[in-house]
């Protein structure tokens, strides 16, 4: 069954038929209602619809594993080096596996509660997560050992970033404040932001020359380390973006929504994408910010996670799309399999896709496949 929906127009239904198999092995599929198979392999199949200039690329996953959690996957991450990847689930475990094969390698053992957000840093040895325990950790990679242990927020932590190789690591908190922190003392070196809001997405990303992201009121910390010349971006629950530079604390914008910002990334140092809670990815242009570049709106369903990807993006939503939107290509990707179930985090390593799902599968995609 295929159908093509257009805000403001009927929505134009067709099938697909298989006429058979051919020599390769690869299906010979016919499409009905003014659809096109324009290609198709034993992994994809691209169908566009030339009469209102759609084109979508259908990807399965190249394979699935089941055996690292037991329930919904909540956050996962691949390492630099792409052999590792790590992983919490409401089963209340985070866990290191095998990238390339799903083995379990470690258990990752101390949050109190349910852990919301894990992540690699840039050696690929080491992990930050953070809590419902309000308490943000870094762990080590080879021996599942618990190095660090930040406490000082009063609420759960949704989601952090790290800053440069990561001598300081950003975190948001439910409790509505942004903290930086040093990792070599493990101590908290000031609140970024006090919003009053659930702070639901951070990112942090390299400012343009030509953004004034303003001068701090005080000296910085020595300690702060890579934090100049940075932009922090906040997706609050109270329907607003703000964006403030990460040494100066001063704000350089704030951006109001139509819901929840649920996530945020940076594209380049000027551009920015942000998902809300009714299924609006907003494009902004931080030089200015009054009027978004572009809003992607492909259903109601929540935006859960955004990715810089090559020229373009990777989005998740919690109807179970994930889509690839390159400028470079007339057609979006989509990367199939998780049928309903919300997909909750996107990690890439170079050609390779992993996404994780409520249904407790991480499922990995092969770009080369398309």
């Amino acid at each position: 069954m295929l159908f093509l929906y257009h805000i403001g127009k009927p929505s134009l239904y067709g099938s697909l038929t298989c006429q058979g198999i051919g020599l390769d092995g690869i299906p010979e599929v016919t499409a009905s209602e003014g659809f096109i198979v324009n290609e198709i392999s034993k992994k994809s199949i691209h169908i566009s619809c030339p009469k209102e200039s759609a084109s979508s690329k259908f990807l399965a996953p190249y394979t699935t594993f089941s055996r690292i959690h037991t329930k919904s996957i909540t956050c996962l991450d691949i390492s630099s080096g792409g052999g590792l990847g790590v992983s919490s689930s409401t089963d209340g475990t985070m866990k290191i596996w095998q990238a390339s094969n799903g083995e379990l390698r470690r258990v990752l053992e101390g949050h109190v509660f349910d852990v919301n957000c894990c992540r690699f840093f840039p050696s690929g040895l080491v992990v930050l997560s953070g809590g419902m325990d309000a308490q943000l950790k870094i762990w080590s990679a080879e021996d599942a050992s618990c190095v660090v242990t930040f406490k000082g927020h009063k609420g759960g932590i949704l989601d952090t970033a790290i800053v440069d190789r990561g001598r300081n690591v950003v975190s948001g908190s439910r409790d509505g404040t942004a903290r930086l922190w040093d990792c070599g003392r493990s101590a908290c070196l000031g609140v970024l932001a006090d919003c009053g809001s659930s702070i639901n997405g951070v990112a942090v990303g390299a400012a343009d020359n030509s953004i004034n992201l303003g001068s701090p009121e005080q000296m910085p910390s020595e300690r702060e380390v890579g934090t100049e010349a940075k932009m922090l971006l906040l997706a609050r629950e109270d329907k607003k973006l703000q964006c403030l530079g990460l040494q100066s604390r001063q704000p350089v914008f704030l951006f109001i929504g139509s819901d929840a910002f649920n996530c945020c990334t940076f594209l380049s140092g000027f551009l920015l994408l942000a998902g809300t809670q009714d299924g609006n990815i907003y494009q902004l242009d931080v030089r200015s910010p009054g009027a978004p570049v572009q809003v992607i709106h492909r259903s109601g369903a929540p935006v859960l996670s955004l990715l810089s990807f090559r020229d373009g993006f990777i989005a998740s939503q919690g109807d179970g799309s994930c889509f690839i939107v390159q400028q470079d290509l007339d057609y979006v990707t989509e990367l199939t399999g998780a049928d309903c179930d919300p997909v909750y985090k996107v990690a890439t390593w170079e050609k390779q896709i992993y996404t994780c799902c409520r249904d407790g599968l991480v499922r990995r995609y092969q770009l080369s496949d398309l």
